[in-house]
C-alpha cells in the first residue's frame, strides 16, 4: 500500500532505514505545497510496520518513519512503534521523523519525554516563517506564538529537533521583514540545526495559482541571499547550532557550526550577492 504513495524525506536521512507510518498528510492544506496532494491520508497499520522491522537488517543503527506528520498517530501507538524498533533492531541508537507544531501540541511534556526515552531523538519540524502574517498567508495551521511554545517544551525534555524555514516565503519585498522575525522566533529556543529552504512555486499549489493572477510576487534571487544573511547574522544561538543551506531548492550551499563559522558563512554568501 505504501509503495504507491509518495515518500519524502530529509537529505540527511537518504542512508537511514525508512519505515513508512502514515500516508500522505493530515493536514494537507498549505498553500504552497503540493507534496502530498493527491495521496489521501492514511495510517499504515502495525502489522505492516512490524513485518518491515521483523525483515529488517538486525545490526540497522538509525530509523527514519516516513508520512508528513508521523506523530499525529497519537502517542500510544507511537510508543509500540518505538517499542518494536528496539525489539527487532536492539541496534538502533536514534529514530527521527518529520512533525508539525501542531501534532507536538497534542503531547504532555511527559508523553514528549516518554518517546524520547523510547527512542525518538530527532525531529524536523517546519516553523516556515516567524511573522503571523506570512505564517497565515500559507494557510500554515499554527501560529509564531505555537511555534515558540512547543518548541521550548521539546527543549525542556531533551527531544532534540531540527527547524526548517522557508526563506522567500514573504514574496518580493518582504526579504528583511522576514528575515528580521523569523530569527527573532528562532533565537527564543534551542535547535539542533536551522535548515532554510528557499520557497518556490510548485505547480498546482494555491500559491502558484495566486501568482499566476499578480497577487503573490515571489522574491528574487538577491532578496532571498539577503534574507539568508540576516537571518545567520542575527542568529544567537544559546548552544552551539547547525546552520544549513544545502538543500537543492537554495541558490548557495553551505553548512557551518555556530557561532564559530559564522564570519566564514557570512563571506560565502557576500561572495555569491556580488556575482
Amino acid at each position: 500500500m505504501y509503495r504507491e504513495s509518495s515518500i519524502h524525506y530529509p537529505q540527511d536521512e537518504m542512508t537511514t532505514m525508512m519505515i513508512p507510518v502514515t500516508l500522505g498528510c493530515p493536514y494537507n492544506k498549505c498553500l504552497f505545497c503540493t507534496m502530498y496532494k493527491d495521496d489521501k491520508y492514511s495510517e499504515v497499520p502495525l502489522e505492516q510496520i512490524r513485518q518491515q522491522l521483523i525483515n529488517g537488517y538486525e545490526y540497522t543503527e538509525k530509523v527514519f518513519l516516513t508520512g508528513a506528520d508521523p506523530l499525529c498517530v497519537g502517542y500510544d501507538k507511537m510508543m509500540i512503534i518505538l517499542k518494536e524498533i528496539r525489539e527487532y533492531l536492539p541496534y538502533c541508537a536514534r529514530v527521527a521523523s518529520y512533525a508539525s507544531v501542531r501534532s507536538i501540541s497534542r503531547y504532555s511534556d511527559e508523553e514528549l519525554s516518554n518517546l524520547h526515552n523510547s527512542g525518538l531523538r530527532l525531529l524536523y519540524i517546519g516553523f516556515e516563517a516567524g511573522s503571523d502574517k506570512y505564517l497565515s498567508l500559507m494557510n500554515k495551521g499554527h501560529t509564531v506564538s505555537d511555534a515558540i511554545r512547543e518548541a521550548k517544551k521539546l527543549n525542556k525534555v531533551n527531544l532534540a529537533f531540527n527547524a526548517i524555514v522557508l526563506i522567500g516565503i514573504g514574496g518580493a519585498g518582504r526579504c528583511k521583514e522576514n528575515a528580521q522575525k523569523t530569527v527573532h522566533m528562532i533565537n527564543q529556543f534551542h535547535a539542533k540545526t536551522l535548515i532554510t529552504m528557499s520557497l518556490m512555486l510548485m505547480e498546482g499549489s494555491g500559491l502558484s495559482e495566486l501568482a499566476k493572477k499578480g497577487e503573490y510576487i515571489p522574491s528574487s534571487r538577491q532578496e532571498n541571499l539577503l534574507e539568508t544573511w540576516t537571518i545567520l547574522h542575527n542568529l544567537h544561538p544559546e548552544k552551539t547550532m547547525e546552520f544549513d543551506t544545502t538543500h537543492p531548492s537554495n541558490i548557495i550551499k553551505i553548512k557551518g557550526i555556530l557561532p564559530q563559522d559564522r564570519k566564514r558563512l557570512l563571506m560565502e554568501i557576500d561572495s555569491k550577492i556580488q556575482e
